[in-house]
């Protein structure tokens, strides 16, 4: 199960999704007022993204799945595992946010800094994301995760842990993991070398790989993992037809998410699934 950072939507996990559902079930979610869901008036903490979570582990009955968060996902994550001693391994890919610098100007220039490593299309990426959620509601939730402290609830839960970062993630410094790793009961490290902040995107094959080897207990306990084997190939089907529909989805979601046409924000990322899928499978 997949839960994104603050005002992004599941399409992070664009190419992370796939990856893993060559092993399983996948289920990337879209939190309320996030990714076009329309918000739900309550207060948008850690707390009640994690009611929404469990809500979801409930409907579809799942036995001990794999939650892996990003950003303030893993905020998230650990709220669910402090309440569900039972689940055995989860993932917190740049978790946030480091005590030292809790405040909103020093994580805004942190992101700013991370950020200049981040490709085109990640930027893209973000930016629609927070068009979808709305600068209000971003702006609401951001006090409570600057707020929440991850270092003093990572021990509550009993789940075996995996940290990633990318190398030039600075809202995600190397001194946060080593808190969390020596707080959290179990826990394994890994940095993924030339990425940034939003490594689940730009390099989701390393991510995939180390969330392989972590749930079957076949990872060290710590290890870098070179760019080149981590980073997401070039299209192998790139061309007009792939670029139009992929813009022609986009715009379907945002249109869909402004009528709070939630059927509609869901058949625009099924589509846009689909043209990722044909761009980048190996064949046809």
């Amino acid at each position: 199960m997949l839960i994104a950072g603050i005002g992004v939507a599941s399409t992070y996990f664009e190419f992370l999704a796939p990856l893993l559902a060559e092993e399983g079930e996948v289920y990337a979610l879209d939190l309320p007022g996030f990714g076009g869901v329309p918000a739900s008036g309550q207060s948008p903490t850690a707390a009640f993204f994690a009611d929404q979570v469990e809500g979801v582990l409930d409907h579809y009955r799942l036995d001990d799945p794999v939650l892996i968060g990003h950003s303030m996902g893993t905020q998230v994550v650990t709220e669910v595992l402090a309440r569900r001693p039972g689940l055995s391994h989860a993932v917190l890919v740049s978790p946030v946010v480091d005590e030292a610098e809790s405040t909103a100007l020093v994580q805004g220039v942190r992101f700013v800094q991370s950020t200049a490593r981040e490709s085109i299309h990640i930027a893209l990426l973000a930016v629609s994301a927070y068009l979808l959620c709305g600068f209000l509601y971003f702006f609401e939730a951001l006090p409570h995760m600057l707020r929440y402290r991850i270092s003093d609830r990572i021990g509550e839960g009993r789940a075996t842990l995996l940290l990633i970062r990318g190398e030039y993630d600075r809202p995600s410094p190397r001194r946060l993991h080593s808190r969390l790793v020596a707080r959290a009961r179990t826990a394994r490290r890994w940095e993924i070398e030339g990425a940034a902040h939003c490594v689940v995107n730009s390099h989701a094959v390393g991510v995939a790989r180390l969330v392989r080897q972590h749930v079957d207990d076949e990872l060290a306990p710590k290890g870098r993992m070179p760019a080149a084997e981590a980073a997401v190939p070039p299209a192998a089907h790139a061309d007009l037809s792939m670029v139009l529909g992929a813009i022609a989805s986009r715009l379907a979601e945002w249109i869909s998410a402004a009528r709070h046409d939630e059927d509609g924000v869901e058949r625009a990322k099924a589509r846009h699934a689909r043209v990722l899928w044909d761009a980048y499978r190996p064949g046809r």
